[in-house]
Parts: structure tokens; C-alpha cells; sequence
């Protein structure tokens, strides 16, 4: 029954996002509804412990999501 109540409730919208040095190395992970403060928090796709003190491989980020459209901006075209 409780997997029933689970396909109707809202699910959280937590991302995962990984901390870089200036070289790119992963220094530590964070799974959040918001983005973290800070320019060196890049959004992932999943967090791996093998990548820790390691360089962050190129696949592993998400791509910039494009924004969807407010009812407000659909009322203005």
C-alpha cells in the first residue's frame, strides 16, 4: 500500500552536487534541493566515493537545464 501512496505524493527535487579545487580535483559531495553557495559547486549526475581526490571526469556533470516556462511568460507572448 505504501508503494501506492508513493506514486501520488511529490517527490523531492535533492540533486547531487560535487565541491572542485581550481584543478578540477573533487574534494567533497553534497545532495540538496538548492544549489550551494559558492562558485566552486558544480551539479553531477551522481555522487561516486572513487572520485574523491580525484579528478572529476567530464561526464559526470549535468548539462545547464533549460528553464521551463512560467504562466507569466506564457501570457506575455
Amino acid at each position: 500500500m505504501d508503494f501506492l501512496w508513493s506514486l501520488f505524493s511529490q517527490q523531492s527535487r535533492h540533486r547531487h552536487y560535487a565541491r572542485l579545487d581550481s584543478q578540477g580535483v573533487c574534494l567533497s559531495f553534497r545532495h540538496c534541493a538548492s544549489a550551494p553557495e559558492g562558485h566552486d559547486w558544480v551539479e553531477i549526475h551522481e555522487a561516486k566515493l572513487s572520485w574523491l581526490h580525484q579528478p572529476l571526469p567530464a561526464t559526470a556533470r549535468v548539462n545547464a537545464r533549460p528553464r521551463a516556462i512560467t504562466a507569466r511568460q506564457l501570457l506575455s507572448i
